[in-house]
């Protein structure tokens, strides 16, 4: 795999990546709003970075501002994020708590908007999202295959940059801790989405047909789960 870093007018830094099997051109936001552009081998570097200017639009659409992580923030289904300053303390750590706090400890001269504590609580936070889709997404997803006669071999709860989740061709299910922030109805979607591809992988008609057996208001979820993204969420 080959990579260049360019710059492109009104979107700054773009990743372009040259991939073998890549038959045409791919564009992502990672959960930190980078922006990548797959292309295959053939194509020049310039066609990736004309590619994305031409989708400069949609881009800016999905890249949300970061927004501090307050005192008290919720994080998922069931954590949140408490600062706590003490005096004489020259280092920051975090410890995840069994009662549902992710604490961060910090120097009391520093305040929680500091860029360095900023970052310690957003490690931290997605550690919680990670812990809290490995104790609920796994039983879920096994719920709901048992409940419509899935199969699959594997499933691991990841930190992925573009996608909700993943099924190889082995059946083995990906599934994006950042889930935990959505609805439950939309993290139906994803699994249902995944087991469906034990069976038909590609997305073609149908594939879509079939999943709409499984998730009547198919359109309506399609629609709404736009409106997220895979990043760290506060509330």
């Amino acid at each position: 795999m080959a990579m260049k870093s360019v710059t492109v007018p009104d979107l700054g830094t773009v990743q372009l990546y040259k991939r073998r099997g890549v038959r045409s051109l791919r564009l992502s936001i990672g959960h930190d709003g980078s922006v990548r552009v797959s292309l295959p081998y053939w194509l020049p570097y310039a066609a990736g970075a004309d590619f994305a200017l031409k989708q400069r639009q949609w881009i800016k659409s999905q890249q949300v501002a970061t927004t501090p992580l307050q005192h008290g923030a919720r994080i998922g289904k069931a954590h949140r994020v408490v600062f706590i300053p003490e005096a004489g303390r020259t280092t920051l750590t975090t410890r995840i708590t069994s009662s549902g706090e992710v604490r961060v400890f910090h120097p009391s001269g520093m305040t929680p908007h500091d860029l360095s504590i900023q970052k310690a609580a957003e490690r931290a936070s997605i550690r919680a999202l990670k812990q809290q889709g490995e104790k609920l997404l796994p039983q879920r997803l096994h719920s709901l295959a048992a409940q419509h006669g899935f199969e699959y071999r594997n499933v691991q709860v990841k930190q992925l940059k573009s996608r909700w989740g993943s099924c190889s061709s082995e059946r083995d299910i990906a599934l994006n801790c950042f889930l935990m922030q959505l609805p439950w109805h939309l993290i139906d979607y994803v699994l249902l989405h995944e087991l469906m591809h034990t069976r038909i992988m590609a997305h073609g008609s149908i594939f879509w047909t079939e999943l709409e057996r499984y998730v009547p208001n198919l359109k309506a979820v399609r629609k709404e789960i736009k409106s997220y993204r895979p990043a760290l969420l506060t509330e």
